[in-house]
This record gives structure tokens, C-alpha cells and sequence, in this order.
């Protein structure tokens, strides 16, 4: 093993032994490299006053090169801030930016430990790091039986997780707490569970309440005094997207400093949260009462950042950075998001006018993107093919009986003529 990366898991075992135990042997081995090409350019870029012959970027005119085909289509921005390499924990303003927005949109961690958020290529990356740190071979991934399909690939295919399931929602269409504890206590012998909480969840659109909410955190936290090293990742990709009767922050303040043996680890981003969806920002956030913890968690992020993607996109963190510091930005997010509340909205009318009440139910949605229809006479599979064959009209399949809508990507106007069409998709298969 590397001395850098013995270091720092000296220091974690000082700061948490129950996190060092958490951590997948590629977690343990990991670690950023103090004395390679970054660390001597950090020195010559403070001190190398005359000539700095260490970065890996052109330059001219003492600004990095470029292209006016490239700057004049970007010229409200000053090319330092577009074409060197964004530091491999991203930007620092931006990270500032984004922990002081997380902090005003979630009060519950005033008063909390955590990291500042590090720079990730979107959610997925977040993800993966997370994966790559804490899932070994066998290790128990704990998650509803309603789940975004990339879970499987992150944490099954490339990390060989187990997955462990349970129903997302009791027979009362409330989120089942009762379900997560089960999965959780029947991780005693391993001693070791990863939890993927995702709210607004893909592909239901559900949020719990603050009553399920603290069912949730209770459940976690009995599994850890129970002596389960718990981490617990809040995948908020959709965060913020909150319409009626749910949880309007992260279960991740919640979490924080709940208890030594769980480990809370916020992943967002601006994909979702300020439309920007190919922009490529995330975020991922760890929370500890503990700052060597936090510390070293942080270097090891950034080893697994330097070895794989190496850092982030420069250019999409500036103009997330210059949005989120723009006097317009609350109003223009303000905008977008009455939008959206108005198509789940009418999305709820619609399927509440009695109109196809015969052909399926649909899941709670009360938050996000999607909701899910149940359907009661067809199989999803088959009305999804005969949907896009026949009418022209997208969704997606789930399982036997799920088919999910996005309604995000459907103008309030055309919604009723939507349900409508798979409707009559539905009474052509019946009939046919």
C-alpha cells in the first residue's frame, strides 16, 4: 500500500474507526498524490514568479490559448475561466456557493458537520465515487424495489454489491420504513450496508412526509446501534422539485451526526435542481462530527477524481457558478418551477377525473419529474411498443405492470391529449 493512502487511513481509524471499516479495499488504497504534477504546479503557480514551465496548457499573451471560432460565441466570459483545468475538486467559489445554498435551502444542518461539497461530473459520477469507496464484493446496497436502473450498474455490475430491496410503499401508498429496517437488521451478520435514499424518486415522483421522513431516519439509526456501519447516500438529483404535502429538504441534515457508525453522503447537483442537464455538475458532500474524517474522505475523493475523470469541466462550473451569483437567478428558478408544479398538477386532475379508472391506478407523486401508472388489463411492455409504434408516443416500461411518465418534457396544453392516447393504447391491446 502506498504510504500516502496508510496515512490516511491512520488518521481515519484515529478520527472513525467504524468509517475506516466502511470503506471497500479500493477505499482503503486510494488516496491523492501530495507530491506528483498537481502538487509541484500548485507550488510553481504560487511561487514561480519569473517562468512557470509546469502546467500542462498552452498559453499566450500570459492568458490560456485559444480559439476565437470557440471565445467569440463565450466572450462574456474571460478565458481563464473557461480553458485551463478546473482544480480536481472543483472550482472554490463554487463549492462555496453551492455549501452556502445547501445550508439556506436545508435548516436542519445549521449547526452541522460536513464538507464542503466537492466537485463531481454530475450525479452518476457522485455515484460512482461513492461506489468505488464504500461497495466491495458482497456488500449489502439497500434500496426500494422502485429505483432508478443505473443503481444496479454503479454498485452491482461494476462493484459486485448485492442489492437488497424492498417495496417502496406500504399498502397505504405511504413510503415503507418498516421495509428499509427489515432490509437493514438482516445486514447484522455482514455488519455493513450501503442505503440509497432517493427523493423525489425516479421513476415514482414520491417524497415522504416529515412523519415517514423521521421513520427513515429512525430505521437507519436503530440498525447502527444495532453495530451495522450504515452509509447512507441521499441521491437529491431531483431535490428542490417539491409540490404538495412532502419533505422540502434532504434527509441529510437529518442524518448528520446521528450516530459514529452511519456515514451520510449527499450527492446533487445543478443537472436537475437549475435545468442544466448537459452542463456535467454535481456535487458530493460528506457528513462527520469528526474534521480529520472529513479530511481524509475529501483526499480520498479526490484520488478516485485524479484517476479516473481527472477533474471536472471548467467551463459548465463557471456558468453555474456566475447563475447561482446572478440577482435573477431565484426569480428565473422561481418561473421554471411554477411550470412544473403546474403539469404535476394537472397530470393529478386528469388522472383523478374518473376517465380511466378501469385500465390503472397510479403511484403517489407529489415531487420531481415522473410519475408511474399501475397498469390493471396489459403488460407495460406491450402497451409501451404498441404506444410508440401506433401514436407515436414515448414512455417507459417498468417491470410487468409500471409505466412511467415524465411529465417534465410535456407542455401543460398536451397532458390530457397524452393519458388520453395511452388510453386508447390500452383499449387496442384489450380488444385486440
Amino acid at each position: 500500500m502506498n504510504p500516502l493512502a496508510g496515512q490516511l487511513n491512520e488518521k481515519l481509524l484515529a478520527g472513525n474507526p467504524h468509517v475506516y471499516d466502511m470503506l471497500s479495499t479500493l477505499g482503503k488504497e486510494i488516496y491523492f498524490p501530495k507530491e506528483g504534477i498537481l502538487s509541484q504546479s500548485a507550488e510553481a503557480s504560487a511561487q514561480a514568479k519569473k517562468y512557470n514551465a509546469t502546467i500542462g496548457i498552452a498559453t499566450e499573451g500570459g492568458i490560456p490559448m485559444h480559439l476565437g471560432v470557440i471565445q467569440d460565441k463565450l466572450s462574456a466570459f474571460q478565458p481563464k475561466d473557461l480553458y485551463p483545468y478546473a482544480p480536481p475538486a472543483g472550482k472554490p467559489e463554487l463549492r462555496t456557493v453551492w455549501r452556502n445554498k445547501m445550508l439556506h435551502e436545508n435548516p436542519s444542518l445549521e449547526g452541522k458537520s460536513f464538507s464542503n461539497p466537492i466537485v463531481t461530473n454530475a450525479l452518476t459520477h457522485g455515484l460512482s465515487i461513492v461506489a468505488d469507496l464504500f461497495a466491495d464484493e458482497g456488500d449489502a446496497v439497500i434500496y426500494p424495489d422502485k429505483n432508478w436502473e443505473n443503481y444496479e450498474l454503479t454498485f452491482g455490475i461494476r462493484r459486485h454489491g448485492v442489492h437488497v430491496t424492498y417495496p417502496l410503499f406500504t399498502e397505504d401508498m405511504k413510503f415503507n420504513a418498516e421495509g428499509l429496517r427489515e432490509a437493514l437488521l438482516n445486514q447484522k451478520d455482514k455488519g455493513k450496508a450501503i442505503v440509497l435514499l432517493n427523493f423525489p424518486n425516479n421513476p415514482t415522483g414520491y417524497t415522504p412526509g416529515a412523519e415517514e421522513g423521521a421513520a427513515i431516519v429512525a430505521a437507519i439509526k436503530e440498525a447502527a446501534e444495532a453495530g451495522i456501519n450504515v452509509v447512507v447516500v441521499t441521491d437529491d438529483a431531483y431535490f428542490g422539485l417539491f409540490f404538495e404535502n412532502s419533505l422540502t429538504e434532504s434527509l441529510f441534515g437529518h442524518l448528520a451526526g446521528l450516530h459514529p457508525r452511519i456515514l451520510p453522503v449527499k450527492v446533487d447537483g445543478a443537472t436537475k435542481e437549475e435545468y442544466v442537464w448537459g452542463f456535467r455538475v454535481g456535487f458530493i458532500t460528506f457528513a462527520s462530527e469528526n474534521q480529520d474524517v472529513l479530511d481524509v474522505l475529501e483526499q480520498k475523493t479526490l484520488g478516485i477524481i485524479r484517476a479516473t475523470i481527472s477533474s471536472g469541466p471548467h467551463p459548465s462550473q463557471s456558468f453555474v457558478l456566475e447563475a447561482l451569483k446572478a440577482p435573477e437567478f431565484e426569480a428565473q428558478k422561481q418561473e421554471k418551477f411554477s411550470i412544473m408544479k403546474g403539469r404535476a398538477n394537472k397530470v393529478k386532475a386528469i388522472l383523478d377525473s374518473g376517465k380511466y379508472g378501469d385500465v390503472w391506478e397510479y403511484y403517489p407523486f407529489n415531487s420531481g419529474y415522473f410519475m408511474c401508472l399501475k397498469l390493471k388489463t396489459v403488460s407495460a411492455e406491450a402497451l409501451r411498443s404498441h404506444l410508440i409504434r401506433q401514436y407515436g408516443v414515448g414512455t417507459i416500461a417498468l417491470g410487468e405492470e409500471d409505466l412511467r411518465i415524465a411529465f417534465s418534457c410535456i407542455e401543460e396544453e398536451y397532458l390530457e391529449d397524452l393519458f388520453d392516447l395511452i388510453y386508447q393504447g390500452i383499449q387496442d391491446l384489450q380488444q385486440a
